[in-house]
């Protein structure tokens, strides 16, 4: 039974994890979505792992962190303030209505510094800081019935300033006092101090070791790792009762992560080969049996976008209406290692290829055991707007595309965005590299009401090359190094 009640308890500090910093938010704010919640960001920083936000209560602060994955845990938030003395007063005028229930009750502290580091005399220092507090109950350090915790955040090398400028002796005194006496200039302090209890903590460290690539059975050079692939499922609001689907499915990195949070999936790929694998284990079915969840994975096939058996109404309104699909996930081929294809053959295999069937030993060629597909090559441009349009007819209203798309990092490359009339861009975030960074796109599936029906879709003009080079900027300007474009 949760203790903190009162209207001081809808506000919560979320400890994040100091990476892929682009992406917290939106995962925070596309989960609250999912669960039907409103949650307000009240204060957010790329460059700091301290994030507070207003929920209606506690129990929405739990399922908001159980799915979280950039995060690791969630606190009722006491108090805050720009040093200890303020951070003190803070947590009297704003949590006093939170103390009655633990008088008793088991207790701990804890010390988060982030850019920073206390000795034990200085935490113990902070710790006692706080024996105002009235709490009568034991002091137990494993499965205390509350934990509290002082967080520090420090600016950028101020703890290394702290280190050279701080007096031998002053960390066995107060934090507040330990240059008092001294006239030498005060040391650098914690830019921001907060005080949080303990809600509940994130699974992300018991999903990334489950689902490590290193445990994998099957895998390949692009199966995506593991927490950038739960990320990418939390985007595309992947849920029990919903189906997602991932139309370049490879070993199945998404549609397994999908799975993680309960939903439904199917793919498929170009490539039948990799959906196969070397069969048993080896293979997309049997990663969803290496984790315990076989029936999640509907089925897969082999398709393209361009080729695909799922259909929406076939008609005229097709895209003015809703589709069946609850979430799309997918990262498309860069054509980095070979240029990206489509299922059809080359111009000139065409006019050197009698028109009909194809027969072998008198069977039908695309029915004998290891047949592969011709292919043709295929704008990377083409393939994107591809995706958009199958995504805003089979997608329910509100339904989520989850696409990935690669982008150079020089300030001479256009951003380009894909858009569609028929799908709003919900957020885009960014993972670096060295000289080109991928782009996870966000889209939500608008209602019919919300649609512009005079806005019809823009179809852009793609490369008329045939070569990977010519069909595929990216690639050309990856191989070329990314070099500044001649004015």
């Amino acid at each position: 039974m949760d203790k903190s009640s009162g209207d001081g308890g809808n506000v919560f500090l979320v400890r994040l994890v100091q990476v892929y910093e682009s992406f917290r938010r939106a995962e925070l704010e596309a989960i609250a979505d999912l669960l039907e919640f409103k949650m307000d960001i009240l204060d957010y920083n790329d460059d700091s792992p301290f994030c507070l936000v207003r929920l209606p209560s506690i129990q929405n602060a739990r399922a908001l962190i159980s799915r979280t994955i950039i995060a690791h845990a969630i606190y009722v938030l006491w108090g805050s303030g720009s040093d200890y003395p303020s951070l003190r007063t803070s947590v009297r005028e704003q949590s006093a209505h939170l103390w009655a229930p633990f008088a008793e009750s088991s207790f701990r502290f804890e010390i988060d510094s982030f850019r920073g580091k206390r000795s034990m005399k200085e935490q113990r220092s902070i710790i006692e800081s706080f024996s105002w507090l009235p709490l009568n109950g034991p002091i137990v350090m494993r499965g205390a019935e509350l934990t509290l915790t002082v967080f520090e955040d420090w600016a950028a090398g101020d703890q290394k300033r702290r280190s050279q400028e701080q007096k031998p002796d002053s960390e066995s005194q107060d934090p507040e006092s330990a240059i008092a006496s001294s006239s030498l200039p005060r040391p650098p302090q914690p830019k921001r101090l907060y005080l949080g209890q303990l809600i509940a903590e994130s699974g992300r460290s018991h999903a990334l070791a489950k689902y490590d690539l290193k445990k994998r059975v099957y895998v390949s050079t692009t199966s995506f790792a593991a927490e950038i692939a739960l990320v990418t499922a939390n985007m595309a609001h992947a849920a029990p009762g919903r189906l997602l689907y991932d139309p370049l499915a490879g070993t199945g990195s998404l549609p397994v992560a999908c799975a993680h949070f309960g939903a439904m999936t199917c793919g498929s790929d170009i490539d039948g080969r990799m959906i196969r694998g070397k069969g048993g284990r080896r293979s997309v079915v049997g990663n969803f049996e290496q984790y315990g969840f076989k029936e999640r994975w509907l089925d897969g096939w082999v398709s393209d976008l361009t080729n695909s058996p799922l259909r929406g109404l076939g008609d005229e309104e097709a895209t003015r209406r809703a589709g069946w699909l609850d979430g799309i996930v997918c990262d498309p081929p860069y054509g980095v290692r070979e240029g990206c294809k489509t299922l059809g053959k080359r111009r000139e295999e065409r006019n050197a290829v009698v028109e009909g069937p194809v027969y072998i030993d008198g069977k039908l060629s695309h029915l004998l055991d290891g047949y592969v597909p011709p292919k043709k090559p295929y704008s990377f441009d083409a393939m994107l707007d591809d995706i958009l349009e199958f995504a805003a007819v089979m997608l329910v209203e509100n339904g989520r595309l989850a696409m990935w798309v690669p982008t150079a990092n020089e300030n001479n490359i256009a951003l380009v965005t894909p858009m569609h009339p028929h799908l709003e861009l919900v957020s885009e975030c960014i993972q670096s590299f060295n000289k080109w960074s991928r782009r996870l796109l966000t889209y939500r599936r608008l209602r019919a009401g919300e649609i512009d029906r005079s806005t019809k879709s823009r179809k852009r003009t793609y490369g008329t090359g045939v070569t990977a080079n010519e069909l595929n900027s990216f690639r050309k300007k990856y191989f070329e190094g990314f070099k500044p474009t001649q004015s």
